[in-house]
């Protein structure tokens, strides 16, 4: 199989099943992992794909989903140091909405377990908080299994009759020109109606958000109190930040 061919077949293979290892690949195509790794590293500098842990996945769009699996393991020592200093804003006797996500996932992790209500549109976070001393409301609705998140109108149902005074949000994408955005309309206007509920926000987002725009908006960086991110933000981000009036806050590996 000549270099071009085996390249085709990776970004086939790649795409038709939403990402691929290094070690799968090497396997079916009967090529060494260092081979599929310098491929990998040609296709990605060519935009065919993007790499990920161990592998590739297909390359962005505003309307690409990365699946829970393949974002729960991307940027992790840079999410457990944003959660870790984000939970530090959980104040006694609150009402706390944890958005669903992997770097959400984190702060839930990271947060006391006792003297607060904690509330949540992921089952899998629910549980989670459930293993402290706290009271944990789910929203309820339809479960996307992609994401693992509830959405729907059981979902909006339930906080358009709630309101919390922390929000820990999360973000497919951070632009300075269109805000915050995600792949998914239903999420997008769970995200929304968590927004308008929340006393203060608190964004929790890596520095692979830097940027980015994905299909659907769902905040301005007007409506974000605080930023907890692990890197220093790109120039235009950060006059956009600056003229919202968000509190930026950096901590991580990057700091």
């Amino acid at each position: 199989m000549l270099p071009a061919e085996r390249k085709r077949t990776i970004v086939q293979l790649v795409t038709e099943r939403d990402g691929c290892s290094v070690a799968v690949l090497a396997d079916e195509l009967e090529f060494s992992k260092a081979t599929i790794r310098r491929d990998l590293r040609d296709l990605e500098e060519e935009g065919r794909i993007e790499r990920s842990h161990g592998g590739a996945v297909p390359a962005s769009s505003v309307g690409t989903e990365r699946s829970y699996d393949q974002r729960e393991v991307e940027h992790l020592e840079a999410k457990r140091a944003i959660a870790a200093r984000a939970s530090e804003e959980i104040r006694e006797g609150e009402v706390v909405f944890f958005d669903a996500g992997t770097t959400t996932m984190e702060v839930a992790r990271a947060a006391p377990d006792e003297g607060y209500v904690a509330a949540t549109n992921m089952p899998e976070l629910a549980t989670e908080l459930s293993d402290g001393e706290i009271d944990v409301k789910l929203t309820g609705g339809t479960l996307r299994a992609r994401t693992r998140a509830l959405v729907g109108s059981t979902a909006e149902s339930f906080l358009d009759r709630t309101n919390f005074d922390l929000l820990f949000l999360g973000t497919n994408a951070l632009d300075a020109t269109v805000g915050l955005s995600t792949p998914n309309e239903a999420e997008a206007a769970v995200k929304r109606q968590m927004v308008e509920r929340a006393g203060r926000i608190v964004l929790v987002a890596d520095s692979s958000k830097f940027g980015e725009r994905s299909f659907v908006s769902f905040a301005d960086l007007a409506d974000v109190d605080m930023l907890v991110t692990d890197e220093a933000l790109p120039a235009a981000i950060a006059d956009a930040v600056a003229e919202a009036d968000v509190d930026v806050v950096v901590e991580g590996i990057h700091a």
